[in-house]
């Protein structure tokens, strides 16, 4: 989530994030973080508290004045280690089963242009 504030409006954070600003906390789903001091005085949500409670990553680009807010980690990167089947085309096009590594350290690097 990109914000070009530290402040944001509860409903639009709820929106992008799936996590809701309720009395008890905020909450996604069944699970609830107590987080009293995340909303300020006029209502809105601090980023930097938000931040903190739910381990989301915050940085910030200084010269564009953006902050990114990445998604909840918990603290960890992964939930699980765990990978579907993957088969994609190898360098002649013929298809390439990841599982066929089994047993063997793999590392997946994946690029987006955007």
């Amino acid at each position: 989530m990109l914000v070009s504030s530290l402040t944001v409006d509860p409903a639009d954070f709820a929106a992008r994030t799936g996590w809701e600003s309720k009395p008890e906390g905020l909450c996604k789903g069944d699970l609830c973080v107590p987080a009293p001091e995340a909303v300020t005085e006029d209502g809105l949500l601090d980023v930097q508290i938000v931040s903190d409670k739910l381990g989301m990553s915050l940085v910030e680009e200084p010269s564009s004045g953006v902050w990114a807010l990445g998604p909840e980690s918990g603290g960890t990167a992964l939930s699980t280690a765990t990978v579907p089947e993957i088969v994609l085309p190898d360098a002649d096009g013929n298809p390439f089963s990841l599982s066929s590594l089994h047993g063997r350290k793999v590392l997946l690097v994946a690029w987006a242009s955007w």
